[in-house]
């Protein structure tokens, strides 16, 4: 079967769907949903082949599993796409063109990535299937959010953000991206009111009209005599006051630092623990404000030369040299981020900071090490998130706002969804004409509403579904869409949001290096899918650890085609000894030692692949080393005489069968593809993923067995080398072989069949030793 016929048996026999039976437990995924914003790469293969991995194997355990996916479409990841198509930004055209040109970029790469997706065997039921720009998504995020703002969870106000100016727009702390870029450390002259002067190094000479107060540490021997004095800001004249603040790194240029409204978070905290004043020195668009005087109108670039290039004619700029800085950059556009102090929505996250510590400590995350970088965010949160974006294309903030009488006047929930900018409304205190709110909602307060879409929240029933069985995400969005699902879970019902958290890591490209467009090295899955098959890249993909690091192999994805090879040809052979013996598989017949053996070494297999699987790491390794190197290279080869010469072939083709059928029950969730088709080959009727998984057959389990078993392959292996190094074939006949070992006188038959010897003795044996557990064996040719 080619892959084609493979998912439409799937889909024929509703695979992937999610029918819940009475009394079914259910498994719920909550499915990141991706920016829809460019090629699906090697990432996806990660990532989403996790979720599937977990979804297959819980089906075959017996649960109704949701596993659905939605797209999110919203706020920067599409529109600076969109940007940098059409050449525009929003204000350049009306808001419907914008949004239409939105919606065109979005459903091209929502088609590109459903289509690679099902190449690739993810079994999502696609009937769950959302956009976070779909009327009821958004009327269910437009909801939350007036629940979160009649409790007090959602406030308007006045306070300094993140602002990117080249996106033109408030950022959350969570968006920020820190880069090592190289700067300019300025040496600037401040005289002290009175008499005497002091050194200032900065790197933001453009702020100094900004400039509201002046500090040092208070063990700063320097400068202990001028706390409390009172400095002039060259060139701008305003006089600030000198405080002491632990918070100064004293080695840090001249050990004086200048407060700025606002250079950074730590001008924010100094502003209002002293209740300075604030200056808004800069504009939205990162043009300089009127309190920057004759520098007016310049970008901040452009003032930063002209202050410069001014202190340098008066003489108060005394040294400059180049340092590396660690600087705030916007998550989309990678420009520098501003602290500009703005009005805008908040939702109060830092008042949740225990709360959701507890919780996060309440859930599974895979691998564990993961939930401290949850609560380690949580711990550094100072501010409030700011969800409000000024961006057209987004989730409209249901409110409008009465001018006159300043009231703020949320929608009706009958309303919903409902966009402000399209809908008028009276402010019901004072009658006057309310202004709609033209903001739109952060992109991460649409999705961290995932989990209870998918739940059909606040219909009857969601309780089933939140907490989420399963999160599954990489590192990168921890602190984001994990964070706020936390968040929003804990304010709008009190519940966690997920049970289990399965971190994937970042896959690196094969020169080591994070693979990324920008460094050249990015590989797109629909090239890779022209090149070799899905369960080749599922392979690759499941042979990772959960939360780390993992490079992209193309060795691993020839080996994969080899291993199926491997497992084709074994079925290929069953089929062909099959026939040959007319046996017909029925009840179990009579077993020897050797069938036993192996019986007892796939009980354990099945132990340690449900185990695994159950702790959320993947099994195709041993899967891999028990069906090609035990299976294949040993019993197959051990029971061939036995149906060449009939004796006892029922026993050894029942034993097959069983290695086979229940390797493909493990390997199914791993490499869909390649366990359906051969399935199908051996007969299976409907699919393969609709079995349930095995289960281990504790009477079938013999560990005495297994460790005769193990000495019995380590004698085979160590004839078969010696074999070779004769220049002999391996179906030579040899007259005796002698062992040490009289417990192998279990498989005695298998021994002599195998290596074609006629007689075995047991004993004292002076020749060579084999290689795992140094037993004794000579041969006789």
């Amino acid at each position: 079967m080619n892959p084609e016929e493979i998912r439409d048996l799937w889909q024929k026999q509703g695979v992937h769907k999610f029918t819940p039976k009475a009394g079914q437990k259910i498994f719920s995924i909550n499915t990141p949903p991706p920016y829809p914003s460019g090629e699906p790469h090697a990432g996806y293969i990660l990532n989403w082949g996790y979720i599937d991995f977990i979804a297959r194997y819980k089906r075959m355990k017996g649960f109704a599993v949701l596993f659905p996916q939605g797209w999110d479409v919203h706020g920067l990841p599409t529109e600076v796409k969109v940007e940098q198509w059409k050449g525009k930004k929003s204000s350049d055209v009306p808001r419907e063109e914008w949004v239409k040109w939105c919606n065109e970029w979005t459903k091209k790469y929502i088609e590109l990535l459903k289509e690679v997706f099902s190449k690739l065997g993810f079994s999502i039921d696609w009937s769950y299937e959302y956009s976070t720009d779909d009327s009821e998504y958004k009327a269910l995020v437009q909801k939350s959010f007036l629940m979160h703002l009649e409790k007090g969870y959602a406030y308007r106000g006045r306070h300094p953000v993140n602002w990117c100016v080249h996106c033109g727009t408030a950022v959350a702390s969570a968006e920020v991206e820190y880069e090592e870029r190289k700067a300019k450390l300025h040496q600037i002259k401040f005289s002290l009111a009175g008499e005497g002067s002091i050194v200032i190094a900065t790197t933001r000479p453009e702020l100094l009209p900004a400039c509201v107060g002046i500090v040092v540490h208070p063990d700063d021997e320097r400068y202990k005599e001028i706390v409390g004095r009172r400095a002039v800001v060259p060139l701008f004249g305003q006089e600030v006051e000198i405080f002491a603040s632990a918070d100064v790194d004293m080695n840090f240029g001249t050990g004086i630092v200048m407060i700025c409204t606002f250079g950074d978070k730590q001008d924010v905290t100094w502003t209002f623990r002293h209740g300075l004043p604030i200056i808004d020195a800069l504009d939205e668009s990162g043009r300089m404000s009127a309190a920057a005087g004759k520098y007016k109108g310049l970008s901040a670039s452009e003032a930063k030369k002209s202050i410069v290039y001014d202190l340098r004619m008066q003489k108060i700029l005394l040294d400059e040299k180049d340092i590396a800085q660690s600087t705030g950059t916007c998550w989309r556009c990678h420009n520098a981020i501003e602290i500009l102090n703005r009005e805008q929505w908040f939702v109060r996250a830092v008042q949740l900071r225990d709360e959701v510590i507890h919780a996060t400590k309440q859930v599974k995350w895979w691998p564990s090490f993961m939930s401290q970088r949850q609560i380690d965010w949580a711990l550094s949160q100072t501010w409030d998130w700011v969800v409000s974006r000024q961006k057209v294309f987004g989730t409209p903030i249901p409110v409008w706002y009465c001018d006159k009488c300043k009231s703020i006047i949320p929608a009706e929930e009958g309303e919903l969804p409902v966009d402000p900018t399209q809908r008028e409304k009276k402010c019901d205190k004072c009658g006057n004409k309310a202004r709609g709110e033209r903001d739109t909602f952060d992109t991460w307060f649409d999705s961290s509403a995932s989990n209870y879409f998918h739940a059909g929240w606040p219909k009857e029933g969601w309780e089933k579904f939140i907490p989420a069985s399963l999160q599954p995400n990489g590192p990168e969005i921890i602190r984001t869409w994990d964070y706020y699902l936390m968040i929003r879970s804990l304010m709008l019902t009190g519940k966690m949001p997920y049970e289990n958290v399965l971190i994937n890591g970042w896959v690196l490209a094969e020169d080591g290096r994070k693979m990324s467009k920008s460094l050249g090295n990015f590989i797109a899955v629909n090239e890779l899918l022209k090149k070799t098959s899905a369960d080749s890249l599922r392979y690759w993909a499941a042979r990772s650890t959960p939360g780390s690091d993992y490079p992209f192999s193309s060795k691993d994805i020839q080996h994969a085609e080899k291993f199926f090879n491997k497992l084709r040809n074994m079925v290929k052979f069953f089929k062909m000894m099959e026939e040959k013996a007319a046996y017909r598989h029925g009840k179990m017949p009579e077993l020897t030692e050797a069938d036993k053996w192996i019986l007892s070494r796939v009980q354990r297999i099945i132990g340690e692949a449900t185990q695994s699987f159950e702790g959320y790491t993947f099994p195709i390794t041993p899967l891999e080393q028990f069906i090609w190197h035990e299976v294949a290279d040993f019993y197959l080869e051990m029971i061939k005489y036995r149906i060449y010469e009939n004796k006892n072939a029922e026993g050894a083709l029942w034993t097959l069968r069983y290695l086979l059928m229940n390797s493909l029950k493990l390997l199914a969730p791993l490499v869909p593809y390649v366990a359906e088709e051969v399935y199908q080959e051996l007969g299976g009727e409907g699919s393969i993923h609709q079995i349930r998984w095995p289960e281990v057959d504790k009477e079938m389990l013999n560990g005495d067995l297994e460790s005769i078993g193990a000495m019995m392959r380590d004698v085979i292996s160590s004839v078969r080398q010696w074999k070779n190094s004769q220049k002999l074939p391996q179906n030579a006949p040899l007259k005796e072989l002698t062992v040490d070992k009289i417990s192998l006188k279990k498989f005695e038959d298998d021994l002599k069949g195998t290596l074609k010897v006629s007689k075995i003795s047991y004993g004292n044996a002076g020749g060579m030793k084999t290689e795992i557990f140094g037993i004794g064996v000579s041969v006789v040719k």
